[in-house]
């Protein structure tokens, strides 16, 4: 018999227990919102609004351009401040509209319920989910309508909903998973009608036997959905880790999922899913675990997109004394951040603030040649090796080595007994290749 795994990983310290107990609770409406144009994967988008103009919950504000593009709406009701350039958590800059709430919560009436929403055409189906603004929820934030749009030479047989959330701290997904199981369940049963598909799983790491058990119960006895438990180890959440330990099939190199016949989204998205189709309802709001030893009443929040991360600060009781580091996401895979007065994005799934004694890296030593980032690699790379190349200019000697496999994971650099930067300076090759690819091209 098979494990059910993948080659590499490591086990990092969970820290899950500062919020899987953790009920979601909606953050109180902010006073103001700052929504980037920028929240997804592709081309950016344009704003429909100007200065003064009113606007409600779940209105359109900003239309996507091209196929690779995604709306963006008003998560909550107000007045538009105007459109600025701002911090962005993941690029750095950006401009945003900045809307001034009105303290009521008014919604577009756009939004209504489909009671028989299965029978729906697939076209229609694809289409209020990509007028919902969706991008992939896991982090990645890939517009959702496309991932959902194979070629037809792409023949696709089973959808996987990624419910390991391996990354350490974080317990969103974990929370959905117990809160709202049939708008999950309902939501893989749309992704699979849009894709024709008859297999679905739900893949769920062993950490969370309570969340397996509470989808096995909503899934009942529709046969063609399985909840699968997989050994804890990370990355078991990235997409091809999860497709090897659940298949047994391997996505080749530079391939995507589709290659081997696989969708894989997220229970997050799944649930976005859900809304968009049966209520026409955009993304406006998503979980955030706000969380760690430098957060005073550490919480899962529904928060409106937009809402600065001092708000949520706050409503969690403030910074420990000792807080020293702020990350978007886990610490893995996460973003640092200069300060607290960023926004909320769609691939906010966490806000970690660590205390000084785990925030503080230890200085690099050279390299002791002893092997274990190879080890560990879940994409058979070689991380010391692209680490030299890049950090000495030989960005085509690293593309070769296949330097844009890394899935930046973050292991090689987490069990590096001599604490070398290597992700880092992986990251920094990856975006080298790409910037000489887009020059080339």
């Amino acid at each position: 018999m098979r494990k059910r795994t993948f080659h590499g990983g490591v086990h990092p310290f969970e820290g899950k227990s500062f919020t899987e107990k953790k009920k979601i609770e909606p953050l109180p409406l902010p006073q103001q919102v700052f929504i980037p144009l920028q929240q997804h994967i592709g081309a950016p988008t344009t704003p429909l609004v100007e200065k003064g103009q009113e606007v409600k919950a779940g209105e359109k504000i900003a239309d996507a351009n091209g196929f690779v593009s995604v709306p963006v709406h008003a998560s909550i009701s107000g007045k538009v401040k105007g459109i600025q350039n701002i911090l962005h958590p993941v690029s750095g800059k950006g401009q945003a509209i900045v809307i001034e709430g009105d303290g009521e919560e008014r919604w577009s009436e756009a939004i209504r319920f489909e009671e028989n929403y299965l029978d729906l055409p697939v076209e229609q189906m694809r289409e209020r989910i990509k007028e919902a603004g969706l991008a992939g929820l896991g982090g990645a934030t890939f517009p959702t309508h496309v991932k959902l749009s194979p070629p037809p030479d792409k023949k696709i047989d089973v959808v996987i909903l990624n419910g390991a959330e391996c990354e350490p701290y974080l317990t969103a997904d974990h929370r959905l998973m117990l809160e709202q199981p049939k708008e999950i369940v309902e939501g893989l049963k749309i992704i699979m009608k849009i894709l024709g598909v008859h297999r679905g799983i739900i893949g769920i790491e062993s950490n969370k036997p309570d969340a397996a058990e509470t989808m096995r119960k909503t899934v009942g006895n529709y046969k063609e959905i399985s909840v699968e438990v997989f050994p804890v180890k990370y990355p078991q959440g990235a997409e091809k880790q999860l497709i090897k330990a659940a298949l047994d099939r391997e996505v080749p190199a530079g391939g995507l999922p589709m290659e081997v016949g696989v969708v894989v989204q997220n229970v997050g998205t799944a649930k976005a899913v859900y809304d968009a189709v049966v209520y026409q309802k955009p993304l406006t709001h998503r979980v955030v675990t706000v969380t760690g030893e430098g957060i005073k009443e550490p919480k899962n929040l529904l928060v409106p997109i937009g809402t600065l991360f001092r708000d949520l600060v706050e409503y969690c009781g403030g910074l420990t004394e000792n807080a020293a580091k702020i990350i978007m996401g886990g610490p893995m895979m996460g973003l640092s951040q200069p300060g607290l007065d960023l926004p909320v994005v769609k691939g906010t799934s966490g806000l970690l603030i660590l205390e000084e004694k785990h925030a503080r890296l230890p200085e690099p030593e050279p390299c002791i040649s002893c092997g274990r980032c190879v080890e560990v690699c879940p994409m058979n790379l070689l991380p010391t090796s692209l680490q030299l190349l890049v950090d000495n200019g030989k960005i085509h000697e690293a593309e070769n080595l296949n330097i844009l496999d890394c899935i930046e994971c973050g292991s090689c650099s987490y069990i590096c007994p001599a604490h070398r930067y290597l992700l880092q300076s992986i990251r920094w090759g990856k975006r080298q290749v790409q910037e000489m690819r887009r020059k080339s091209a």
